[in-house]
């Protein structure tokens, strides 16, 4: 009864670290036999038995019977006159079993053990908190302010696990957190330092606002909506590129929602900042006019080999085009992949017509895609070649010739 009372003993770590009672028990059995290995110099014959069913647990010393005199190592041999006291009908060369009584190994010996578990017991909860976060990097987690620090805010999870967030990973001036505040945020990174799981947490990540869209928005956490690029200068502006393989689906007013609706709680989670959802296409011209939004191009010249775009609007345009501190210019670079150089575009036209003159003539639908380019009159559309037009609108050329002749009438008048 002794042995499984210091068993029940250690029920208590079972119950704070949530291990089934069959883990515990393998590792109560390793303890034992490292123990018995230091005290005794191995383990070998010792039989440590293990009953997880009944939680209790037995220790058998085997030892060599030898003649009275010829004992070497009192620890693998007993002499025969000894062995008789146990049992009347042993003999030399026979085995004898004893159990040992764990209280009898002493006091210091149950201390060393009881450390040798524990270390055990946080090793193995170590590797498994490891395990699952390191699944979880790059998915949005919860947690509690538990100490405010100078260079970090330590957080702990639902279950008391320490978090990290880094404040060069929160958003510069918005982001104030107070002890017990509930905070947000992405799955950083996660490694080891010494023994111990480092979990470092980011507000700043592109995957925060990526998976911010997959929790707010049902169609983009559904598959009906990809996500194709994220980039972002944190708490001031960012940019979406989205797609849908459902032609039904409108991919930026789905995420965008009625009168910002949807994407309003992102903002908000973001500290207001300015977030463009752009509607994604392969056709690179288009995508980067769309990138470019709000400011309407002109004209481009766009450089495959190096992976440039030269891009003139009007001067009104320019200041758009770049943005506050730059700030659109570099982002539509960051997702199109292309260096985008802009240029004012200084030619006046003398004698120039808006389209809109032209409702008669041309249908709204095809005026409103021009305009999307930024052509709002007949001679930036005739500044452009059929084969450019083609490339930065959903337009056909049959209808792009069509409209270029109706332009072209109006100046030959």
């Amino acid at each position: 009864m002794e042995n499984q009372a210091i068993i029940e003993s250690f029920s208590e770590f079972r119950e704070e670290k949530n291990i089934d009672r069959v883990t515990l028990m393998a590792f109560i059995e390793d303890a034992f036999r490292n123990q018995l290995r230091k005290k005794f110099g191995t383990d070998e014959n010792f039989d440590v038995i293990v009953n997880p069913d009944k939680g209790d647990l037995e220790i058998w010393r085997n030892r060599n019977i030898v003649e009275d005199g010829a004992v070497e190592d009192p620890y693998l041999e007993v002499s025969l006159s000894d062995a008789l006291k146990v049992e009347p009908d042993f003999e030399v060369g026979e085995e004898l079993s004893e159990e040992i009584k764990i209280i009898d190994l002493g006091r210091r010996f149950i201390l060393a053990f009881r450390q040798n578990l524990v270390a055990r017991i946080q090793e193995h909860d170590s590797s498994e908190l490891y395990k699952r976060y390191k699944e979880m990097e790059g998915e949005i987690v919860a947690g509690e302010v538990h100490h405010v620090r100078h260079r970090e805010l330590i957080i702990y999870d639902d279950e008391g696990n320490e978090l990290i967030l880094p404040r060069d990973q929160m958003i510069p001036e918005k982001d104030f957190f107070r002890k017990g505040d509930t905070v947000r945020a992405v799955v950083r990174v996660v490694n080891f330092k010494g023994n111990k799981p480092l979990i470092m947490l980011s507000r700043t990540d592109e995957r925060f606002l990526e998976k911010l869209f997959e929790q707010e928005i049902p169609e983009v956490y559904d598959g009906l909506i990809i996500v194709r690029k994220v980039v972002r200068v944190p708490g001031e502006k960012a940019k979406v590129a989205v797609e849908s393989y459902d032609d039904r689906i409108d991919p930026v007013g789905a995420c965008v929602g009625m009168k910002g609706s949807r994407i309003h709680g992102i903002v908000r989670e973001l500290r207001n900042e300015n977030i463009d959802v752009i509607n994604f296409t392969n056709n690179q011209q288009l995508f980067v006019t769309r990138a470019l939004s709000p400011a309407k191009i002109s004209t481009m010249e766009m450089n495959e080999e190096e992976h440039s775009v030269d891009v003139y609007l009007k001067p009104d345009q320019v200041s758009l085009a770049i943005g506050k501190g730059g700030n659109n210019i570099k982002l539509a670079s960051r997702l199109t992949g292309y260096e985008i150089d802009v240029y004012r575009d200084d030619v006046v036209e003398e004698e120039d017509v808006d389209l809109s003159e032209f409702n008669d003539e041309i249908d709204k639908w095809i005026i409103d895609e021009l305009r999307a380019i930024g052509c709002d009159t007949a001679m930036s559309v005739l500044s452009m070649s059929v084969e450019d037009l083609v490339k930065r609108t959903d337009l056909e050329e049959e209808t792009i010739e069509e409209v270029r002749n109706i332009l072209k009438s109006e100046f030959e008048d």
